[in-house]
């Protein structure tokens, strides 16, 4: 099934990069797409199961869904996660 999602702290391409290599590595998700311009994910996902998998990714990555707590380490994890997404570009 096809899901999108707003996240917050999305700033550029290395950004969209580090978020589509993990998300990639999850089992059940294919075809990630990050789009910048509307600050959303979308992907395919197998089961409920994978999209709370996302969900908790992102967050990890420092890119909360929108509507979930934005803390200071999350916007300052989301900075190196850009830096590692523009360094594997």
């Amino acid at each position: 099934m096809k899901n999108t999602l707003k996240i917050q702290n999305l700033k550029c391409g290395g950004c969209a990069n580090t978020i589509v290599t993990q998300l990639s590595k999850l089992d059940g998700i294919s075809e990630v797409v990050v789009d910048n311009d509307t600050d959303e994910v979308s992907f395919l996902a197998s089961t409920e199961n994978d999209i709370e998998a996302v969900i908790s990714k992102l967050s990890h990555l420092g890119y909360p869904i929108l509507g979930d707590a934005n803390s200071l380490p999350k916007k300052a994890k989301s900075f190196v996660s850009c830096a590692v997404g523009r360094m594997s570009k």
